[in-house]
């Protein structure tokens, strides 16, 4: 079986599995999956040799799996993961990383519950999914972070019914609850995935109160959660486009490998699926496949239309949606399975300035990949 197409191994980075990677300049900062790996600061400016600058840890029954930077601003998510140390809470770590190998503690923004899963951070305003007191499952909110050491709620969201503390009718006893995955932020508007509900277009004009547009859901048809929902930045032939990607694990039942759809939202009120994508001889006959195997998400950071996901099983895939009509793969690396394990992981995706490519396996590992696609 093939390895790779149009793109070849630079460097490795040998450490913990983790759930995001981020690069900034020449930085890669990796959140780790399992405690007590939590955040680790990586010198790429030469990427065939990757030297590690310092290491953040979390304590037993927490983590730390996403990161995200801008403006010299680190954002980490603290997120209960197993059992123990309860003193240590849930919600954002938020550090200042003005010299990468010294990052320095600014706060912590606290939540109640189980804590913040995904989120995206654009150096002022934080979009993120946390657990709040009153409600069922993650909501969206939007924290200002004007002034780092002082975080404000500047607005928030939720299905109808999630807020339990309001008195709002809960709908989903026979469902699973809603969970608000993470909100990706483009121009006045907010693409919000809500994995087991679809995802939601929301208008953010008024941050303080963003407004429902769209709903998407393919579920329960296609019982795979929804991870992202990444909005293109340019028409294609004619058409805004959004990539909606189903996540391959957690499934409502047992199905074929999950995939992702490509939505045309011109009329924004009124989205339509208009192709799909999956990775060649993965679904041969729509039989249940093991967890694991099919999509799990985009890179939020992209080149042109060409967007780089990580398939778990199947490792990096670079798709060309130029024809959002007939979305095709340009490109592929398939990393080699983790000590001790039988196959590849790939859970998460970026890029840096140089147009290099950072694949991080959820077991051990961070490959960076070089492609001639772009």
């Amino acid at each position: 079986m093939a390895t790779s197409r149009n793109t070849s191994l630079l460097g490795h980075f040998d450490c913990p599995g983790g759930g995001q990677v981020w690069v900034d300049g020449t930085t890669l900062y990796v959140g780790h999956m399992r405690n007590p790996a939590g955040t680790s600061v990586v010198d790429v400016s030469d990427p065939r040799a990757p030297r590690l600058l310092t290491h953040i840890p979390v304590p037993e029954g927490w983590h730390s799996h996403k990161v995200r930077v801008a403006n010299d601003i680190m954002i980490v998510n603290h997120e209960r993961f197993g059992t123990g140390n309860d003193e240590f809470g849930a919600g954002l770590g938020i550090y200042d990383v003005s010299t990468p190998a010294e990052p320095k503690l600014i706060t912590r923004w606290r939540t109640a519950g189980k804590g913040v899963h995904r989120y995206e951070f654009d150096g002022r305003y934080a979009y993120i999914s946390p657990t709040v007191e009153g409600y069922v499952g993650n909501i969206c909110m939007i924290l200002d972070l004007a002034d780092p050491a002082r975080p404000r709620e500047a607005g928030r969201w939720w299905i109808p019914g999630q807020w339990e503390a309001g008195g709002e009718p809960y709908a989903w006893h026979d469902y699973v609850a809603p969970r608000c995955h993470h909100p990706l932020r483009v121009g006045d508007r907010l693409y919000v995935s809500y994995w087991q509900h679809g995802g939601y277009i929301l208008d953010i004009s008024d941050l303080a109160r963003p407004k429902p547009i769209a709903h998407i859901n393919t579920k329960p048809a296609f019982p795979h959660p929804t991870h992202t929902l990444l909005r293109m930045r340019q028409k294609l032939k004619g058409r805004d486009v959004l990539l909606v990607a189903d996540e391959d694990v957690a499934k409502l039942r047992p199905h074929a490998p999950a995939f992702t759809w490509v939505y045309d939202i011109t009329d924004e009120t009124n989205p339509a699926a208009i192709a799909t994508f999956q990775v060649d001889g993965v679904d041969v006959d729509g039989a249940p496949q093991p967890p694991m195997t099919g999509c799990h998400q985009p890179s939020e950071r992209f080149a042109g239309t060409i967007v780089p996901f990580a398939w778990f099983a199947q490792g990096l895939r670079l798709i060309d949606v130029a024809d959002p009509f007939a979305p095709k793969e340009v490109g592929f690396y398939r990393p080699d399975p983790a000590p001790g394990v039988e196959r590849a992981s790939s859970n998460d995706v970026t890029i840096d300035d140089r147009g290099l490519i950072y694949l991080i396996d959820r077991v051990r590992g961070v490959d960076i990949i070089e492609t001639n696609v772009w």
